[in-house]
């Protein structure tokens, strides 16, 4: 596995955590969710930004939101009591679909 592939998983995984933390946050009234917030997601945009060296941005972004949002739905429905839906599922395939037809279309990956 490439570097830029580590560089691009770390970046998922922290703007996972931010995310997470946003919900934990309980609207900034926790201090340390809310301070995660912002350093997951500045964290995550350096280590997206090092991964950019080797991916085209669009199918790097690409990955980074779908997976992002992938991740979350999932977090939020186990973690959180959020609802799961068959609409809610389906979108989350397509989501998944659209980010592999991505990949599969770049030349240098």
């Amino acid at each position: 596995m490439s570097q830029a592939w580590l560089f691009l998983i770390l970046a998922i995984a922290l703007e996972v955590a931010g995310t997470t933390a946003m919900k934990l946050s309980d609207g900034f009234s926790k201090l340390l969710p809310s301070v995660l917030i912002f350093v997951c997601y500045a964290l995550s945009f350096i280590a997206l930004t090092l991964a950019l060296k080797k991916f085209e941005m669009g199918i790097a972004y690409a990955i980074w939101a779908g997976l992002g949002t992938v991740l979350i739905t999932v977090i939020g429905i186990m973690y959180f009591e959020e609802s799961i839906s068959f609409v809610k599922f389906f979108s989350i395939l397509l989501i998944v679909a659209g980010v592999i037809g991505l990949h599969l279309s770049a030349n240098n990956l």
